[in-house]
């Protein structure tokens, strides 16, 4: 029998299976890749009596490869939190998904695992911009304010690395990063013994003092919009930045649109934290549009459609 691991590249991602594999270790095949690449389980080979644990990647869109492993007598696990939608029914079918606003994958581990590993659920939490849920769940975990603001760190920080149009642009593999996380029950001992914060923190900072700098070329009173250049710094700084300004502007939807060395953009949006919702449905009008409710992207959207998107981003907002 095969095991095999396929989960998103992101905080919540990665630190899903963190939590699952300290509670559940075995030796699997890891099947992951930057952030937007969330068609997965196409890259799954498996045949009988194989199990494929799926971690924060949307149904919708692996929906035909899920097929092919359920029809060749292959038994799959799911926790998500995008949308689904028809969930299939099967007997090889062990299915954890929810999609409310506040509640990511980290979570729904986390609930399977009655909160054996809730510090790494936190992490991941905050890396995927639900802070209010995030503070709500380390109340047990009485930490001082310093440990929890270093949780919050490492999340976001995480998360950062994840973006990019390839695994290229990373400042680490996702797989690699989740293999050098994986010893550590505890994500303080990570931050403080790993070099690897140190080398995410460094290349946080100097992306985001970029992209901070950046001024909306769309603005009003309930959204704005920002244009990122075609650069691997603004590639990995995109998502982040979008978290970073819905939390500063809590009644604003925003829109980065990072161009594309090809053409195109690569569009995050954050929905209002005060109204978080509408962003999935926003995105999916476009062809490679999906995400959640709360925070969506479009991997690819044509120079040709940019007005458009403009349009229908003030009218969703």
């Amino acid at each position: 029998m095969t095991e095999f691991d396929v989960f998103n590249g992101d905080a919540d991602g990665i630190c899903a299976l963190q939590q699952l594999r300290l509670a559940e270790p075995l030796d699997s095949t890891l099947v992951t890749g930057v952030k937007r690449e969330i068609a997965l389980l196409e890259r799954v080979t498996a045949g009988p009596g194989d199990r494929v644990t799926v971690l924060d990647i949307s149904l919708d869109t692996n929906r035909a490869a899920l097929d092919r492993l359920l029809a060749a007598d292959v038994r799959v696990r799911y926790f998500d939190h995008h949308f689904p939608g028809e969930i299939p029914s099967h007997p090889g079918f062990d299915c954890h998904i929810e999609t409310l606003p506040d509640k990511g994958t980290c979570l729904l581990v986390d609930e399977f695992l009655d909160g054996r590993f809730r510090a790494w659920a936190v992490v991941g939490t905050f890396g995927d911009n639900f802070d209010a849920a995030a503070y709500q769940a380390a109340l047990p975990l009485e930490l001082a304010p310093p440990a929890l603001a270093q949780l919050r760190e490492l999340g976001i920080y995480i998360n950062y690395n994840g973006y990019g149009a390839q695994v290229a642009d990373l400042h680490f593999a996702p797989d690699d990063l989740y293999r050098r996380l994986h010893p550590y029950a505890n994500p303080l001992d990570f931050i403080n013994e790993d070099s690897a914060f140190r080398a995410l923190s460094d290349g946080y900072a100097d992306d985001m003092a970029r992209a901070r700098g950046t001024v909306p070329t769309v603005a009003g009173e309930r959204h704005r919009l920002y244009i990122l250049p075609a650069d691997p710094w603004a590639r990995r700084a995109s998502g982040v930045l979008a978290n970073e300004l819905a939390q500063a502007s809590p009644e604003c939807a925003q829109a980065l649109l990072t161009r594309l060395p090809e053409g195109g953009f690569v569009v995050s949006v954050r929905a209002p934290v005060t109204r978080p919702e509408g962003a999935d449905v926003l995105c999916r009008q476009f062809a490679t549009g999906g995400g959640r409710k709360a925070a969506a992207g479009i991997n690819q959207l044509p120079e040709a459609d940019y007005d458009r998107f403009v349009e229908r981003f003030i009218a969703a907002f």
